[in-house]
């Protein structure tokens, strides 16, 4: 069952993990509660555009280790020190079981957290992500310009070039393929059509392999957060968070998005 938080609230504070990280964590509303994990080299304010429409929950966000305001790591964690970190955020603000929605490289945290504590995870949602190794790759420079060349800093300010490099060395020699078919949370995978980064082959592997899996393929690119995009991408999501079956996500939605199966 999942825990709900009743009372309304907005915090931003930090939270020391097992393996010895401090990170940058903030919540806010009440409600069913959603944890939120950034593509790589973003921070928690990424979501700014997408968590409007989450309506009534407690949303869990925070900054990995190496991005925002959370310090980089003397070495890179691994996909399970990262996953860690997801349960040592929801241990600090309470929360037993949530929904998790991971972005790019937070899709393949959230991927090893739903195989790593399945009880914590009541629905999963996946967007413009992959299973690390074993994917269809997009180009490299295109990557690297997206996410971490200091001449095109995002939204959010430049990326912390060593944090960014950490978190692609721990999804370098990862892969979920042995992970899927073991993911036992019903799963909303979503991709752009038009994608380069994260080809929509990654996406569709991925539904393929999870148990209780749907995919929905919208016309757009790798950012899903950006802010054209984020809101009917968020109504997307929130219709499968909260409707009574996975299938749901099949019906179009107003916003014109319909499912490629």
């Amino acid at each position: 069952m999942t825990v709900a938080n009743t009372e309304p609230t907005s915090a931003t504070f930090e939270v020391a993990t097992r393996h010895g990280q401090q990170v940058a964590v903030h919540v806010s509303g009440s409600g069913n509660p959603v944890v939120l994990l950034n593509g790589l080299a973003r921070p928690m304010a990424s979501w700014s555009a997408f968590t409007p429409v989450l309506g009534e929950r407690m949303i869990v966000s925070f900054d990995a280790p190496g991005v925002g305001a959370s310090k980089t790591p003397k070495l890179p964690l691994s996909m399970q020190a990262l996953s860690d970190v997801v349960a040592d955020v929801l241990d600090a603000v309470g929360v037993a079981r949530a929904d998790v929605v991971g972005f790019s490289h937070g899709g393949a945290i959230a991927q090893q957290f739903a195989f790593s504590s399945p009880e914590r995870v009541r629905r999963l949602a996946l967007l413009s992500t992959s299973c690390g190794r074993g994917a269809t790759p997009g180009p490299g420079k295109k990557l690297w310009a997206t996410t971490i060349d200091q001449r095109n800093p995002r939204r959010w300010g430049l990326a912390r070039t060593v944090g960014a490099l950490w978190q692609v060395a721990a999804v370098a020699n990862w892969s979920s393929i042995p992970l899927l078919g073991s993911i036992s949370a019903p799963t909303l995978v979503v991709c752009g059509e038009y994608d380069r980064i994260v080809p929509p082959t990654n996406s569709h592997l991925l539904a393929a392999r999870i148990p209780n899996a749907v995919i929905s393929v919208v016309p757009a690119g790798h950012d899903l957060q950006r802010p054209d995009v984020a809101n009917p991408v968020a109504m997307r999501v929130l219709r499968f968070l909260d409707g009574p079956v996975a299938e749901d996500v099949a019906v179009d939605d107003d916003a014109g998005l319909s499912p490629c199966w």
